[in-house]
């Protein structure tokens, strides 16, 4: 069962409290009519003015030359992919990362690139000693490695600096260039203590999300030099990314940069009230606004119905299960997940 499904456990009462992943915020008012008022052109063109507003604040704002606005995490990680390496070409990766699960191999369906997913370690990053082993020769029996990827955060944890670094030089050093899923890049920062450009300058190119914590309806931006971004701007049009008046969604985009970044340390407070909770119930690990739960009994139908009587939402997962806290998990619905699972495991 992909651990990203709905339930489908008919909620008892209104859902007040959806815990299954940070996807699922809606736009609040301020956002929907920053949408209804937005200034829009021809994208494909060149003259959604909102777009371009967007691309080149997220890209002065982490210290890259160009940005390009793109409908999705995995669209935004593909075309960046493809920029970056020619047919027959290699991606070293972590074998638990988003680009190697979760993304149906489209770097390799799409574009001929083969991917050698390596080991993560427990902190979400990969060893270095690990990518230099990797690289392979320039010996024509074997792809050519060209591109790192790196993820932060991971499963919610967020990789720390020195990591991340040291990752990234052992993959330079070999030749390569290096790419960031950054889906939940913001997250990171703000549990890393770090400035936006203390994270951003360790990668050539990065991926940030804009709909997941930062409660934008749709979109990414891929951030990086100019010639890549160049690149990627076909290759999102070959792959039907090109959009007309999509100011409507970059407008959304613009103001989840400028509003929702600093209320995230208040998704990570909730992650860590409610995994205090939790753990007198079963394992817990929680980073930033995740945990990961392995209840005593494992995780049942009728925890799911019991949970959604109290008007709180949970993925269909079995074993462990992920609860994801997020701007529309407010103060009156962390107490109703609490109460629920209070009287649950009572």
């Amino acid at each position: 069962m992909n651990q990203y499904a709905a339930t489908q456990d008919a909620p008892a009462t209104q859902i007040i409290c959806d815990l299954r992943s940070d996807t699922v915020t809606a736009p609040d008012a301020k956002m929907r009519a920053a949408m209804a008022d937005a200034e829009v052109g021809d994208d494909v063109y060149g003259e959604d003015a909102t777009v371009n507003r967007l691309e080149a604040s997220l890209a002065e704002r982490l210290g890259k030359e160009a940005g390009l606005f793109l409908t999705s995490g995995t669209q935004s990680n593909l075309v960046g992919l493809l920029s970056h390496c020619a047919r027959g070409e290699e991606i070293i990766t972590g074998k638990d990362y988003h680009i190697w699960k979760y993304e149906a191999a489209g770097a390799s369906v799409l574009g001929g690139i083969a991917l050698d997913p390596l080991a993560v370690a427990t902190d979400g990053g990969l060893e270095p000693d690990a990518i230099r082993a990797a690289v392979k020769e320039d010996d024509s029996h074997l792809a050519m490695s060209r591109l790192l990827t790196l993820e932060n955060t991971h499963n919610g944890l967020a990789v720390p600096l020195d990591r991340c670094m040291a990752a990234a030089d052992a993959g330079r050093d070999a030749g390569l260039s290096v790419h960031l899923d950054g889906a939940r890049f913001f997250n990171a920062v703000e549990a890393l203590g770090c400035s936006e450009t203390d994270l951003a300058s360790i990668f050539d190119t990065i991926s940030i999300c804009l709909s997941k914590g930062l409660g934008a309806p749709v979109g990414s931006v891929l951030v990086g030099p100019r010639d890549v971004i160049d690149r990627a701007r076909r290759w999102r049009k070959m792959l039907g990314g090109g959009t007309r008046q999509a100011g409507l969604l970059a407008a959304a985009g613009q103001l989840a940069l400028e509003y929702n970044v600093d209320r995230l340390a208040e998704d990570r407070m909730r992650a860590e009230r409610l995994g205090q909770t939790l753990s007198a119930y079963g394992d817990v690990q929680q980073a930033t606004n995740m945990i990961f739960f392995t209840p005593k009994g494992g995780v049942t139908t009728a925890m799911r119905q019991h949970m959604a009587g109290h008007g709180v939402r949970l993925s269909e997962a079995t074993g462990t299960t992920r609860f994801v806290l997020h701007k529309d998990v407010t103060d009156e619905g962390l107490q109703a997940a609490i109460t629920g699972f209070d009287s649950y495991f009572a």
